[in-house]
């Protein structure tokens, strides 16, 4: 299958059914009903999760995209919800842990590849302690592994989106013990 970026994946309006004469365009504008879609990114939390060694948890992913390669906790960012409650929700979905306080760390743009479509996110970075960390459980159909790493792990070079990598070198060049 071949992947396309989403403007190019609007080959009809998707409110009316009318051909899209200008495929490829930012933002799409239909000139049948006037509706326009500007193909703005989704948003995606996170969470660079420490332990009181400061070691960062990865987590080795269950599905694609990206299956079998480490990431960071984290997911996209529901509708009518806060970036910081999208952070707690998904590090509990995925791990069970509580996260207890967090600090904003970066943002960074990510191209999301899934179903033969790329998606433009932008991604927000936390550094998270949690309340129970003797008590993570990977939630199966996501994740199959963990594992606290200290800053120079060589699974950084397997990690599943440029994104991540990226967060956890800037954290790991701001000496935050945070």
């Amino acid at each position: 299958m071949t992947e396309v970026a989403i403007e190019f994946a609007h080959r009809f309006c998707p409110n009316c059914g009318t051909p899209n004469a200008n495929l490829g365009s930012i933002p799409f504008r239909c000139d049948a009903c006037g509706f326009a879609n500007f193909f703005g990114p989704c948003g995606a939390v996170g969470a660079l999760v420490t332990n009181e060694h400061n070691q960062l948890l990865l987590v080795r992913r269950a599905r694609d995209p990206e299956r079998g390669k480490w990431g960071l906790p984290g997911g996209f960012v529901d509708r009518s919800e806060t970036i910081e409650q999208a952070l707690a929700r998904e590090v509990f979905e995925e791990t069970r842990l509580k996260v207890s306080s967090y600090k904003f760390l970066m943002s960074h743009p990510n191209d999301y590849h899934y179903g033969g479509i790329i998606v433009a996110v932008i991604d927000t970075f936390f550094v998270c302690k949690v309340s129970n960390a003797a008590e993570i459980a990977l939630q199966a159909s996501e994740l199959t592994e963990f594992r606290y790493v200290d800053k120079d792990s060589p699974l950084f070079d397997q990690m599943a989106f440029p994104s991540n990598r990226i967060a956890i070198d800037y954290w790991i060049n701001s000496d935050s013990t945070d």
